[in-house]
């Protein structure tokens, strides 16, 4: 039985995976720019929600991150590493404050994204991208414009999203069968 759970999940991630680098793409290809630019608001960073309902959200976002921006060619070289970085702590937060809740919502959860990708990826900006020394002023703007984007991707968004999810009871319908 644990080998069929173990299987389950496996897939679970990989399907997750898969729809991130989807949704990634289609959203590149429609509205060029908006999935790899400083200011940015890519869609497929709702599924970060997913981490809500199940673990294999972790992996399979993480891989999602991995492979879109492998494969991007707005991305910078070193958002592979900070970008999935940043993915993986994020969703690894979202899942592990899941039973946080505020008004019955999984607000602290939702904000995760942009928190950790603001942080991240605002760092790499300012340090890799803006020439000059470092400096706290550059990196809180950069820091501000990636979190905005996130903000608006996975709270705006992800709350309703999260309670529609929810209310289809979709994750614990599929997970009952293990």
């Amino acid at each position: 039985m644990q080998s069929k759970k173990k299987v389950y999940y496996l897939v679970e991630g990989a399907m997750i995976a898969s729809l991130y680098v989807v949704l990634t793409f289609s959203q590149e290809l429609l509205l060029p720019g908006t999935t790899s630019m400083a200011v940015q608001f890519r869609l497929s960073e709702i599924l970060c929600i997913l981490a809500l309902f199940t673990p294999s959200a972790i992996w399979g976002l993480t891989v999602g991150t991995l492979i879109s921006n492998l494969l991007s060619v707005g991305a910078l070289p070193l958002d592979i590493v900070f970008g999935t970085f940043a993915t993986f702590i994020a969703v690894t937060l979202v899942h592990k404050l899941k039973d946080v809740n505020w008004f019955r919502l999984p607000i602290l959860s939702c904000l995760m994204p942009a928190v950790a990708n603001g942080i991240i990826i605002g760092m790499e900006l300012e340090i890799f991208l803006i020439s000059g020394p470092f400096h706290i002023g550059s990196f809180l703007l950069q820091s501000l414009t990636v979190a905005l984007g996130e903000f608006g991707v996975c709270v705006v968004l992800g709350l309703p999203f999260f309670k529609l999810l929810e209310r289809a009871d979709v994750f614990s319908k599929l997970h009952k069968h293990l």
